[in-house]
């Protein structure tokens, strides 16, 4: 197994922001309007320059992403749940839906799975995560773990502990990148980028907000805590001027 692969399809100046666009699978069609719920409007913003890579579920890689039409490189999610899964005593667990090869065979440069950390089903996740690692890492892909903190073992999940928890579960399951929820200050967040090693950390974007300002100075704050970037979707291909906001915030990311 190889030690290393290359991050840079998806770094550019050493940081990243990722578009992504895994919602309808996760929440289902009320997170899109009708010019949203078009993947090839997505695949276009994904495409404008601004993001380091695109993020999505297979049919949308099948049916809507090209590797010789589209310059973005493409990061294949390879497992989910539906937003039917509410219940805060039910223990979440997210499944494989997808394998290596057709990531490959989609034009992947990478692969995405979501562990829900602390959840009592974990076990199961990083087992099937470790054999899912091992194969992309063997045939040259970057590996993402969507490292979110759930279950009754979980008070907040956007605590300093616990997300540096998470983000060190991230470093010794081999990912090259974690995606995780910003704990809300520059001090706090170092620690978890700390604890993540050398593992390059993403930030979620999160739900909608209607305070552009505050996306922004998130991502100012990110960067001085020593994140990798964003993976954002809701505040990109929610907002008014998609691409505007898109600028901006790559001009803070990249810098």
């Amino acid at each position: 197994m190889s030690s290393f692969v290359n991050l840079d399809p998806i770094l550019r100046n050493g940081h990243g922001m990722l578009l992504a666009y895994d919602h309808g699978f996760e929440h289902g069609p009320m997170e899109f309007d009708e010019q949203s719920a078009d993947p090839a409007w997505i695949m276009d913003i994904a495409d404008s320059g601004h993001f380091t890579g695109v993020i999505c579920q297979k049919g949308i890689a099948a049916r809507y992403y090209s590797k010789d039409k589209h310059k973005v490189p493409l990061i294949l999610k390879v497992n989910g749940k539906t937003g039917y899964h509410k219940d805060p005593d039910e223990e979440p667990i997210s499944v494989q839906n997808c394998t290596v090869e057709e990531a490959i065979a989609l034009g992947a440069v990478g692969v995405g799975y979501t562990i829900y950390v602390g959840s009592e089903h974990e076990n199961k996740m990083i087992a099937e995560f470790s054999a899912i690692e091992r194969e992309a890492h063997e045939k040259g892909l970057i590996v993402m773990g969507w490292m979110y903190p759930r279950g009754h073992h979980i008070e907040k999940d956007t605590e300093t502990e616990t997300l540096a928890y998470a983000a060190r579960l991230g470093l010794e399951l081999n990912c090259d990148a974690v995606k995780i929820k910003y704990t809300g200050n520059v001090e706090s967040f170092k620690r978890v980028v700390h604890m993540a090693g050398s593992t390059k950390v993403f930030v979620v974007g999160g739900p909608k907000t209607e305070n552009a300002t505050e996306l922004l100075t998130t991502a100012q704050e990110i960067i001085e805590a020593g994140a990798a970037g964003l993976a954002v979707g809701r505040n990109i291909w929610q907002a008014e001027k998609p691409l505007e906001v898109a600028e901006r915030l790559a001009g803070i990311i990249y810098k």
